[in-house]
C-alpha cells in the first residue's frame, strides 16, 4: 500500500508542480499555496463535522460521518502533497522519521524504527 501511496502523491506533486511553473511562481511561492490549499482542506473537514453533528441550525444535519472522513483522508493527501512537492527527494524518509519521533516522545513502549500493525 505504501508504494501505492508514494506513487500517486509523487504524479499529484508533478501535476501540481507542473501547472504552478506554467504559471511562473517560483518554489517559495508553490509551497505556500500549497499549504495554504492545507487550510482550505481542514476548514472543510470541519464543516463536515459541523455538519454531521447538526449544530447550525441554518443548515441542520448537513453531513454524515462517511464525508468527515473523506475531508480528513483530503487533509492527509493535501498535507503529503505539500511535504512531496517541499522535499522532492526524500518525503517519504523525512516522514518515516519525524512519525518515529512522534512515536518515541508520544509513545514510550515503542521502541524507535519498529513498526506496529496495521497503520
Amino acid at each position: 500500500m505504501e508504494q501505492f501511496v508514494w506513487r500517486t502523491i509523487e504524479a499529484l506533486a508533478r501535476r501540481f508542480d507542473d501547472h504552478d511553473q506554467g504559471r511562473g511562481l517560483s518554489p517559495e511561492e508553490q509551497w505556500t499555496l500549497q499549504v495554504l490549499k492545507i487550510s482550505e482542506e481542514t476548514g472543510e473537514a470541519s464543516q463536515a463535522v459541523i455538519g454531521a453533528r447538526g449544530t447550525n441550525p441554518r443548515k441542520g444535519d448537513s453531513h454524515g460521518w462517511e464525508d468527515v472522513h473523506a475531508e480528513v483522508a483530503d487533509v492527509v493527501v493535501t498535507a503529503l502533497v505539500a511535504l512531496r512537492r517541499m522535499r522532492p527527494d526524500d518525503a517519504a524518509l523525512f516522514l518515516r522519521g519525524h512519525l518515529a519521533a512522534k512515536a518515541e516522545k508520544f509513545l514510550p513502549s515503542t521502541p524507535a524504527g519498529q513498526e506496529s500493525g496495521t497503520a
